[in-house]
């Protein structure tokens, strides 16, 4: 596994090197698109829509939009000091929770958490304590310039870290619109409800559920590539100018720069002329 995140995380006086791996991958089947004529891959340029012309990398910095059009540019020292300011590679449990205390809608993503070198036993030990005590830890960690809250528990004998959002980070329920308030339900309605949702119960399994759509779209593609109904990209021509090419161009340019001085030369000509007869 790719390591993400390398440093220790401590509870009191215990310290344990840990290094962090993606707990989770996305599997979404990315699909090219095509230029519909040759078949050939489109590809996207950051463009400036006011000079109207491709931007490079190092012609690009980053800034805050305070308000509509306005804003404040940080430059790379800037961000860099903040970065390193901020990056503590040491991370301390702050506290200790009930996993039931945390709404699910503050999780975001999931890190293995494996024990570094000589962090074997008190790794260990942590996990024991947190399985013991069906506890969770509550700590703070830096991830690629960006501090996070997380929590630390036990999952099929591995600590794992799941960073979780920042109480302001979630919206509050009364932004969403339509919510009923009080709307009357029936007893019967009710009941029905209930004995429908015991019908339903059973232990979640999380092997029997599977993703459709990418299984049908993985097997719609194998299909076509069996069958041959497969496109290439046209390529694109390479000109390479021959001497011949090269002289005719050059003997065109020397023609129409003749041409145009030439003409010029009998127009002065014919007004000098007129001048004098008149």
């Amino acid at each position: 596994m790719h390591t993400v995140w390398k440093g220790s995380i401590s509870f009191g006086l215990v310290n344990i090197p840990v290094k962090l791996h993606a707990a989770t991958e996305n599997k979404d089947i990315k699909l090219r698109q095509l230029h519909k004529e040759c078949n050939s891959p489109i590809n996207y340029e950051k463009v400036c829509p006011i000079c109207d012309k491709a931007i490079k990398s190092e012609d690009i910095v980053k800034a805050y939009e305070y308000s509509k059009n306005k804003f404040v540019v940080l430059d790379d020292e800037e961000l860099e000091r903040l970065r390193k300011e901020n990056e503590d590679k040491a991370v301390e449990i702050m506290e200790f929770v009930k996993l039931e205390e945390i709404d699910p809608i503050y999780f975001e993503r999931s890190y293995f958490m494996a024990p570094d070198t000589g962090g074997g036993k008190a790794y260990a030990l942590l996990r024991k304590a947190l399985s013991d005590s069906g506890k969770i830890g509550v700590a703070k960690i830096t991830i690629r310039s960006k501090e996070q809250l997380a929590i630390v528990r036990v999952y099929n004998e591995t600590l794992i870290m799941e960073t979780i959002h920042f109480p302001d980070e979630v919206r509050s329920t009364e932004e969403v619109p339509n919510i009923p308030n009080d709307e009357k339900v029936t007893e019967k309605e009710l009941d029905t409800a209930l004995m429908l949702i015991d019908q339903l119960t059973a232990e979640f399994q999380p092997d029997k559920y599977e993703d459709n759509y990418r299984t049908a779209l993985l097997e719609l593609i194998e299909q076509k590539k069996n069958g041959e109904l497969t496109v290439s990209a046209t390529e694109k021509e390479s000109v390479v100018p021959s001497d011949m090419t090269d002289l005719m161009a050059a003997l065109q340019a020397s023609l129409d720069k003749t041409s145009t001085s030439t003409t010029k030369k009998k127009t002065a000509t014919r007004k000098r002329k007129a001048k004098k007869e008149a």
